[in-house]
């Protein structure tokens, strides 16, 4: 039987890549899964995995050759001589044992995300000589978005680091080699507790990058926190924990005050250097980049949030029976958007060159603070999704982002973004623009405050609402329009219904 191997979906608006490696040759044994060749597009290198196991047979796009989407790259010859091979692999894997006859495995850098071509190598978690296990954690990568684990992809030892800590890599790059075990070695790697005993002398083990931030952020040590990862290993979900966690009083006499320290005339003995994490520093690029390139305005109107607020107190209860989530404020906010969106569609639109793109779709960012930064997780066709819907695909990109799992198709593609400075206290606020978008909501807070309605003065929820937009491509009537019909919305929800 004869397998086709084609090329995979290479992304949004991608159609070709060029073939870049082979790392088989016809006649050569593969396992499923076992990579094939290797893809280059203009935005990102893909990998082609064996769908079966069997005997390479023919290879149709040599290397440095342009193919589309779907072409033919190679067949292979699905046969005994394969499946032995994947069932003897599948055999040692289990035992926790390096495959018999391979004398060394290359761990590569994983799959990165769409746009991502290069990673920092933060920390290594083993040395050279040390054994590993098959899925044991080696390194972890940060790239510009997101924290990269790398796991060994089969038992043995560690025998050569070639990337060290502090080295930037690319997607394709080496980062160590792992020489096959002696049945010693793996014993030994099977046998040794998963987690050291306390008071155990040996290597301390590495926290997590994104934890060390978040515990100096939190202002707490890691003695107060208590690690899940491997051999203990604090991540970041653990800080959260440990500080949404109820603090016990302080049973013990307080310390006793220590005289103050005198101030050193060297100001810079008292500061602290940190270097800027890859999130950080793309997250600077990007907006200074914004602010160069998109003629940036902001323009500003308020919303009387009375109506929203009737609307949820009435429904809430019943809304959460029946869905299974809360009715928060997000949803009427993406709904208004939406609305508005139909009607100034330059404001869901970008600028390419010469030319400008209308999405005749919403695909809407919400940005959300995490410990290690802002990240704007993108919800995919949100026009065309209720209120529930909505609710759910906002919760459910919230927790994955406050707990690191967004991936870089999570936070890509987005046609317009919101950004809830309220629910930090904002009172106003002008948002930059996510490029390559030409518009960006900010929402602040809700405040009570003297209103005149009917020649009255009355007390109402009220909140400012702001858009910043690319005066290139929009107009002031285009963004006041916009906002007006956002505003407008939200005051009265039954024109979401009735699309007014």
């Amino acid at each position: 039987m004869t397998t086709e191997i084609r090329v995979p979906t290479l992304g949004e608006s991608v159609t070709e890549a060029t073939v870049a490696t082979w790392f088989k040759k016809p006649g050569d044994a593969v396992a499923i899964d076992e990579m094939l060749c290797e893809l280059e597009t203009d935005k990102v290198t893909v990998e082609v995995p064996s769908p079966a196991a069997g005997t390479m047979g023919d290879i149709i796009a040599a290397e440095g050759e342009t193919v589309g989407v779907d072409a033919l790259l190679a067949t292979i010859n699905e046969g005994a001589a394969g499946a032995e091979i994947s069932q003897a692999q599948a055999t040692t894997q289990a035992a926790g044992q390096a495959p018999t006859g391979a004398a060394s495995v290359d761990v590569m850098v994983p799959t990165l995300g769409e746009s991502v071509t290069e990673a920092t190598v933060s920390t290594w978690f083993k040395s050279v000589g040390d054994t590993v296990a098959q899925d044991e954690m080696l390194c972890e990568l940060e790239t510009d978005k997101v924290s990269v684990e790398v796991p060994a992809p089969s038992a043995g030892v560690l025998s050569e680091i070639i990337a060290a800590e502090g080295e930037t890599v690319n997607a394709s790059a080496r980062l160590a080699v792992i020489s096959g075990a002696s049945s010693n070695a793996s014993a030994a790697a099977t046998s040794a507790p998963a987690t050291p005993a306390l008071g155990a002398v040996g290597k301390d083990v590495e926290n997590a990058p994104s934890a060390k931030k978040a515990m100096a952020e939190a202002g707490i040590s890691a003695d107060a926190v208590t690690g899940t990862g491997r051999d203990g290993r604090i991540m970041k979900e653990d800080v959260a924990r440990a500080v949404a966690a109820p603090t016990a009083k302080p049973t013990a006499a307080p310390a006793a005050v220590q005289p103050r320290a005198p101030v050193s005339a060297d100001d810079s003995a008292r500061e602290e250097r940190v270097k800027m994490t890859r999130l950080k520093q793309t997250m600077a690029r990007r907006l200074k980049e914004s602010q160069n390139n998109a003629a940036t305005l902001t323009t500003f109107n308020e919303v009387d949030m009375s109506a929203i607020m009737d609307l949820r107190n009435t429904y809430k209860a019943e809304f959460e029976k029946k869905h299974g989530v809360r009715m928060g404020f997000m949803s009427f906010f993406t709904k208004a958007c939406c609305h508005a969106l139909k009607e100034v569609p330059e404001v869901n639109a970008e600028i390419d060159g010469t030319d400008i793109i209308y999405k005749n779709f919403v695909h809407m960012g919400v940005a959300a603070g995490t410990p290690t930064g802002l990240v704007v997780p993108v919800i995919r066709d949100v026009d065309a999704m209720s209120f529930a819907e909505i609710e759910k695909a906002i919760s459910e990109k919230g927790k994955r982002a406050r707990d690191g799992k967004l991936t870089m198709a999570d936070m890509t593609g987005g046609t317009f973004t919101i950004s809830n400075g309220g629910v930090y206290g904002s009172l106003m606020s002008a948002p930059i623009l996510n490029p390559p978008q030409s518009g960006i909501l900010g929402m602040a807070k809700i405040m009570d405050r003297p209103m005149a309605i009917n020649g009255e003065v009355v007390i109402r929820p009220m909140m400012y609402i702001s858009l910043s937009y690319d005066h290139r491509l929009i107009d002031g009537k285009g963004a006041v329009t916009f906002l007006v019909r956002v505003k407008d919305a939200l005051e009265d929800p039954r024109r979401l219904l009735m699309d007014l």
